[in-house]
């Protein structure tokens, strides 16, 4: 298996009467090819001729010191997103910093009417979440520079172009020397679950992920049998809630329930839209302390009282 270190850069729209359908036309795909041992094996960098937006955008052309004209000599979108993925091959996985290249990337290959990378929800790497697990408290989000800084990595190239920051991110892909990150795969969720049988359950090391298929709306979501459930994730029986569901602000919902055998857990369920308009749950469910427990109390008391 192979790692396939990825960065794009986009251009949006100048004005809101501009805006299409896209709001970021990718305009530069630049990726690094790992190999098992995270050794660079061979490298991809190629611009896209813009045929959406024919402006750029004031901000983007600062940041990346691109001229439209040196744009028009790159090849249309599908032919180069046909070369990038010849060059991938079919045995890989996905790796960015930040959770948003894929998610745009996809959005570009259905605009142009390209098959998807695949027809649900898909694991890849997010280099910057595992950075923040292997350096630091697990939370915090750090830009590509403050890495390639905190672990004394050489600047060769500039920063802000697609390839060099994939360069950049490859380089802090294999600096990481705990295996046990590795286990905090992100998932893609462009595409989410299409039916039941499809909906991911996956347990990492402390908590579980679950992520639905699509419903009309939040009210028929949380209606949902599997969605509303409080499992315990260790011993798979249903638990009786001692918080019931509250949201606090109509995206994030929680509840708690008790397991005799293994104590507290937490479940959170976050709302988010497809873009087709329609709605899907990613709920997660963690043990917690009884102080926790009275924290998540307090939350719901006070959410009623506003």
């Amino acid at each position: 298996m192979n790692y396939i270190v990825l960065d794009l850069e986009w251009n949006q729209s100048s004005t809101k009467e501009e805006e299409k359908e896209i709001p970021f036309e990718i305009i530069e795909i630049g990726a690094v090819k790992l190999n098992e041992d995270r050794q660079i094996l061979s490298q991809f960098n190629q611009l896209i001729k813009p045929q959406i937006y024919p402006r750029m955008h004031q901000i983007t052309g600062a940041l990346i010191h691109l001229k439209m004209n040196e744009l028009r000599k790159g090849d249309p979108f599908i032919d180069v997103m046909t070369q990038f993925l010849e060059w991938c091959g079919n045995d890989n996985i996905f790796v960015t910093w930040g959770p948003l290249d894929l998610t745009e990337l996809q959005r570009n290959m259905r605009y142009y009417g390209m098959e998807p990378l695949a027809d649900g929800p898909f694991t890849f790497y997010d280099a910057q979440k595992l950075f923040s697990l292997h350096y630091e408290d697990g939370k915090s989000r750090r830009n590509l520079e403050y890495a390639i800084d905190y672990l004394h990595i050489k600047k060769d190239i500039p920063f802000h172009r697609a390839f060099s920051d994939a360069y950049y991110t490859a380089k802090v892909f294999a600096a990481f020397t705990n295996r046990a990150v590795f286990e905090n795969v992100s998932y893609d969720t462009f595409h989410v679950p299409s039916c039941r049988e499809k909906e991911i359950h996956h347990q990492f090391a402390t908590y579980q992920k679950y992520i639905s298929r699509a419903f009309a709306d939040k009210t028929a979501a949380m209606e949902d049998h599997e969605v509303a459930s409080s499992k315990c994730y260790l011993c798979h029986r249903n638990l009786r809630k001692k918080i019931k569901w509250f949201t606090n602000n109509s995206k994030n919902y929680f509840c708690a329930a008790y397991c005799e055998k293994h104590g507290y857990f937490k479940y959170k369920a976050r709302i988010r839209s497809t873009d087709s308009g329609k709605i899907y749950v990613v709920k997660t469910a963690r043990i917690i302390s009884e102080e926790e427990l009275e924290q998540l109390k307090g939350k719901k008391n006070h959410q009623n009282k506003a």
